[in-house]
């Protein structure tokens, strides 16, 4: 942390430090950063949905879950450093707790951070 003068009264607050990325080695093309967390969440909403019972994914009340990429977005499903959330419409027969606990144990096995599961809404069963 660096610090600056705070206003005319003197006194000192902090400041975060800016950090630059690092920089590709001489030659060798950078990687985009979105990548690993594109085929993070592809990789979740697909183990989600082959989960018995789910209807789909569940966007929120107002379409805010969302892992956002670039040009694109994976719909109920919200990556984030310390967390992963899952949003779900669950089929109206399948026992919800039991559906829920499938996706917690199947998405924890993919992912090193805590889950956690939303039943949003329930549907008609998918034709399978």
């Amino acid at each position: 942390m660096t610090q600056t003068p705070d206003g005319p009264g003197g006194g000192w607050s902090p400041v975060p430090e800016v950090l630059e990325a690092p920089q590709a080695a001489a030659g060798v093309p950078a990687a985009p950063v979105a990548e690993p967390m594109a085929e993070t969440a592809d990789a979740v909403a697909a183990l989600v949905l082959a989960v018995p019972g789910v209807a789909g994914l569940h966007p929120g009340r107002f379409g805010e879950v969302a892992t956002y990429l670039p040009g694109r977005r994976v719909t109920g499903v919200k990556l984030n450093e310390d967390r992963v959330e899952i949003h779900v419409v669950v089929e109206f027969d399948a026992p919800i707790r039991t559906v829920a606990q499938r996706i917690h144990t199947m998405v924890g096995a993919a992912v090193p951070v805590p889950v956690e599961v939303f039943v949003e809404d329930l549907a008609p069963a998918r034709a399978r």
